[in-house]
């Protein structure tokens, strides 16, 4: 009796990640703790020729320095964001002043890292991040509608990503819109900084609750018609955040 030949499954191909970081001893840090957890590496120190590699191939994520030679980092960044596919950016700045920080989310960053930090946190940030893309790609596969969210005058569009407050469209980066959604899917649940942390951003490290901070900060600028005064997104002291309930 003949045998049916088995057949092997092909293997899935690791996920690509593009560092663009001008400190060769950093770069090559990063690619070596990348590598050692499955990752397919490639590594530009320039502004010119990461802009060029990202262009000429797929990857799935983007380790950018700011502060580059030539075309820096918010350069880049906004250079990225204007073409039609998302790929999460993790921004790298030896800075630490929040006008860094937030210039480097307004261009289009989904994260930030300030040097000097912990590779283990780069790494739980990177994967963080793929996990996240992974879950967008799941929702929108699904042959269930996203639901519409409506509260006092906001409507937020879950299936298409868009927000508008009183019919204004607003401009969210992709990570003010996931902190958003998840706070006013529980309208009056109040969520504490490394909950927040754990279920928006996908991890908990202590001492980095300033990320959920910052970026309070920038929604509410963006959502609130008086950002000292929320309406929408509000302080419970000593605990955290909720959305009005």
């Amino acid at each position: 009796m003949a045998m049916t030949p088995q057949t092997t499954p092909s293997p899935v191909a690791p996920r690509r990640i593009l560092i663009i970081e001008d400190d060769a001893d950093i770069a090559s840090l990063i690619a070596m703790h990348l590598g050692d957890n499955g990752f397919e590496v490639q590594v530009e120190s320039q502004g010119d020729t990461g802009l060029a590699a990202f262009k000429g191939s797929d990857f799935d994520l983007v380790v950018l320095d700011l502060m580059l030679p030539g075309v820096d980092g918010l350069t880049l960044c906004r250079e990225m964001r204007a073409g039609n596919s998302y790929i999460p950016i993790l921004m790298l700045t030896a800075k630490s002043t929040e006008l860094d920080r937030v210039l480097g989310l307004e261009m289009g960053a989904d994260d930030y890292l300030t040097k000097p930090f912990s590779l283990p946190e780069l790494i739980a940030r990177v994967k963080a991040l793929l996990r996240r893309v992974d879950a967008l790609s799941a929702r929108s596969e699904s042959p269930t509608p996203a639901p519409i969210i409506e509260k006092n005058g906001m409507t937020i569009n879950v299936e298409k990503r868009l927000v508008s407050v009183e019919g204004k469209e607003i401009n969210l980066t992709a990570r003010e819109f996931d902190l958003l959604h998840h706070l006013a899917s529980h309208p009056g649940h109040v969520y504490s900084r490394i909950q927040l942390l754990d279920q928006v951003w996908g991890y908990s490290y202590e001492g980095y609750e300033h990320t959920v901070n910052t970026h309070i900060n920038r929604l509410r600028a963006k959502i609130e018609e008086d950002p000292a005064n929320p309406a929408y997104v509000q302080t419970v002291w000593g605990v955290g955040y909720k959305f009005v309930s």
